[in-house]
């Protein structure tokens, strides 16, 4: 018999009970499995024929025969001391992409992908594997170029094309060894154009473009194409929480590589057209709340003295701030990284006009860029 005195609160917790113990009961009824149904007849499935490939993946497949051969993969070893002995050994520091320059062996990849290495390995498309040295090196555009020693019958050098002409929307693919899978090919689109991001050593690397074609770890340092398997651009970072494709990557445009890696091809390093000063660092401009790059000292003889520019000098015991650069040709600078960054789009022997504030006045100078370390 139902006890109407039983209170409230032990009436509740027996009706809890009877409702969890009927879902369990239908959880477990809907959950059990039936016997499988064996078939001793059954028989393949007929394959249905598919049709012509279309002329968009006929131009893809294309396109990657044609181009992977031009790209490798890259082994980074450095050396480590045993923690409890002095015995040094080698370990793997990490692996990325590249791609053949030339017939001569040269291979351009990201300058982060082989950073530090005491040791760069480079494997081509036939699965060769070569010892790489380093011939020079642009940390400020995360560019490095090596140099193995393969016969150029074994090197196939990639199509270079031009990065003026892109156009958000267009059609790009990016190959290259993304977690060490060698040569994968995936597809997307220039998402922007003319963003910046930070090389490893600080500096921005302007004009950079932006695509959603996935770029994982081990793809840096492989080339970013066209549509007509033209390299457009090197693939140097992703942007993602989670450090995989989150649709957002970043190569640098090969208006920039065509310019600096024959420089390094030829001397070693970039040669770089420059005013002969020497600028105050970022710590003295932001204490004197100044927005352009003030001038400390001009060399001797440089285009920066033949131009008329001055420096920072001191006057009865005050300093007398020297000319502060804020615009390169009409272009805003407002920190020695922008200064660099505009005066990298010249070449040594080209004139600038910069405008300079002098005295709370701006004022036009022309300068002849010359060759500066």
């Amino acid at each position: 018999m139902y006890n109407h005195d039983m209170p409230p609160r032990r009436r509740f917790p027996l009706f809890l009970v009877v409702f969890l113990a009927a879902i369990a009961v239908l959880f477990v009824y809907y959950r059990r499995e039936s016997p499988p149904i064996l078939d001793p007849d059954a028989k393949p499935r007929v394959v249905i024929p598919r049709g012509d490939l279309t002329d968009n993946e006929r131009k893809t497949i294309e396109l990657f025969k044609s181009a992977s051969p031009s790209v490798v993969f890259i082994s980074s070893i450095e050396m480590r001391r045993g923690l409890f002995s002095l015995n040094i050994y080698e370990i793997p520091r990490g692996t990325g992409s590249g791609f053949i320059w030339d017939h001569q062996g040269r291979i351009v990849t990201n300058y982060h992908v082989i950073g530090d290495a005491s040791r760069v390995e480079v494997t081509l498309s036939d699965n060769s594997t070569w010892k790489a040295i380093l011939v020079g090196a642009a940390p400020d555009k995360d560019l490095a170029v090596l140099q193995i020693s393969a016969p150029a019958g074994r090197l196939s050098p990639i199509n270079v094309g031009d990065s003026e002409t892109l156009l958000v929307g267009q059609t790009v693919y990016a190959i290259g060894n993304p977690f060490g899978l060698d040569h994968t090919l995936t597809a997307g689109i220039v998402s922007a154009l003319g963003r910046e991001i930070k090389a490893v050593n600080g500096r921005t690397i302007q004009d950079v473009i932006q695509t959603d074609a996935a770029i994982n770890p081990g793809n840096s340092g492989g080339p970013l194409l066209d549509s007509s398997g033209r390299l457009i651009g090197v693939n140097t970072a992703i942007y993602s929480p989670t450090g995989s494709s989150a649709g957002i990557g970043f190569a640098v445009p090969v208006a920039t590589i065509n310019r600096v890696v024959p420089q390094i091809i030829q001397h070693g390093k970039v040669i770089r057209p420059g005013l002969g000063v020497t600028l105050a660092n970022r710590g003295i401009v932001e204490q004197l709340g100044i927005k352009g790059v003030l001038i400390v000292n001009v060399q001797p003889g440089s285009a920066a003295e033949k131009a008329g520019i001055r420096g920072t000098s001191r006057l009865l015991g005050g300093i007398v701030l020297g000319d502060i650069i804020v615009a390169v040709n009409g272009n805003k600078v407002e920190d020695y990284d922008e200064l660099r960054n505009e005066l990298d789009r010249y070449r040594i022997g080209d004139k600038v006009t910069l405008i300079v504030i002098r005295e709370e006045q701006p004022i036009e100078i022309d300068v002849v860029l010359e060759e500066v370390s």
